[in-house]
């Protein structure tokens, strides 16, 4: 049985938006671009096809809808699982450094769409 939810910090909010990643250290790379499946203040989750270890450093960039400008952190894989169906691989990241305003560009943007998941939900009742 996983125990994820009971190890967070902070609550993941379920959202694909794009998302760049490159290993810390590997300057001039272009970066790999995927979706993440899911965001918190804290991390995220997205998808690849690439195996990346155990704590690994990654500079991820994320470009959150009507954001003129990426998000940037510095952060670290904190799981890494091979997904349910093909040869992805989940992995989950941890921020590590990030600065206070794209924090905060982070958790309006979970606020948004926390009221948006929750005008759906009662729309739907």
């Amino acid at each position: 049985m996983n125990n994820y939810a009971e190890k967070r910090r902070f609550p993941r909010i379920e959202t694909r938006i794009p998302v760049k990643y490159r290993k810390l250290g590997d300057a001039g790379v272009q970066g790999t671009g995927t979706l993440t499946r899911n965001i918190s203040e804290g991390g995220l989750r997205f998808r690849t096809r690439e195996f990346i270890s155990m704590a690994c450093r990654l500079i991820v960039e994320l470009d959150i809808p009507m954001i003129p400008k990426p998000v940037k952190a510095i952060s670290r894989v904190a799981w890494i699982r091979k997904a349910p169906s093909g040869e992805d691989y989940e992995i989950g990241n941890q921020f590590l450094e990030i600065s206070k305003q794209d924090k905060e560009v982070v958790s309006q943007y979970m606020d948004s769409l926390s009221v948006y998941n929750d005008g759906e939900a009662a729309a739907t009742s």
